[in-house]
């Protein structure tokens, strides 16, 4: 073992139940089979909330479907590629007949890793489908039934790759720079509805998608995030909209925010390289 930082929730009230008046009865978990998905499936099934859980590979999602409904509450189970526009049709449908009042989109991820020139552009717009277009989506079906009953909460899982291109990362970190600051512009409007938007923003996480990408978790210095401490310190921040990042990844963003974008862009390249090889992926 490595004496490698783990981000702790931080937030005094990161251990308080949620308020299931206010967001449930029902919570839809997107990308809720595994890692961070998981940990809020289970969190919030401990708050009483009824569950739907979607996910692509239907193993993981039904041994966490299972760990959950043993906690005493219902949940339903949808296997979906979300990067397929017939998806959002299909999970709404499947939902139509429940009290939707928590969405949380965890799916997004660089599902196609390749530098934009030597990449196809069928592989990119996959990428952007999930973490823009369906996204967008969901939030706009589910927001709108919050609206009409005046309450209601999105989280929408953002990341730091957001802050900063770098390559084989220049589409998901655009798509992600864009979800940010779509979920500013959206809380506000939201909140005029009684409706909180937050987007949650990660860092390098302890999750089985980013094992099998190969990351080099034992990294020096690299602040590596515990799903269930960002489920919980997520979850305690859902009205406090409209970004929160995960408690440890502050000053990456700061330092993101440099003028001398070149120096950063390369330097932070740099970085990546020995996190996660060319080859991985």
């Amino acid at each position: 073992m490595s004496d490698r930082p783990a981000i702790e929730a931080v937030d005094p009230a990161a251990d308080r139940a949620v308020d299931l008046d206010r967001y449930g009865p029902w919570a839809v978990i997107a990308g809720g089979s595994e890692g961070v998905g998981a940990s809020f499936a289970r969190q919030l099934a401990e708050s009483g909330f009824n569950l739907v859980l979607v996910a692509r590979k239907p193993g993981p999602l039904e041994e966490t479907a299972s760990s959950v409904r043993a906690l005493g509450v219902e949940v339903r189970t949808l296997s979906l590629d979300l990067t397929d526009a017939a998806s959002v049709e299909k999970l709404a449908g499947a939902t139509a007949d429940l009290e939707v009042g928590l969405l949380i989109y965890n799916a997004g991820a660089n599902s196609y890793g390749r530098r934009f020139l030597d990449g196809d552009l069928d592989g990119f717009r996959g990428v952007i489908d999930l973490n823009v277009t369906t996204p967008l989506a969901l939030a706009h079906h589910y927001g709108r039934l919050m609206r009409t009953r005046g309450k209601g909460g999105i989280v929408l899982v953002g990341s730091l790759a957001g802050y900063l291109g770098t390559p084989r990362e220049a589409v998901y970190g655009g798509a992600k720079a864009f979800g940010r600051i779509f979920a500013e512009g959206f809380w506000l409007e939201a909140k005029e509805a009684g409706i909180d938007v937050l987007e949650l923003v990660l860092g390098l996480t302890r999750t089985p998608a980013m094992e099998r990408a190969g990351l080099n978790f034992d990294l020096p210095g690299m602040v590596v995030g515990e799903p269930d401490a960002i489920a919980r310190e997520g979850l305690a921040a859902i009205g406090d909209g409209p970004v929160h990042v995960i408690s440890g990844n502050e000053g990456v963003v700061a330092m993101r925010g440099s003028a001398d974008r070149a120096k950063l862009v390369v330097g932070t390249h740099q970085m990546m390289q020995k996190l996660v090889p060319e080859t991985a992926g």
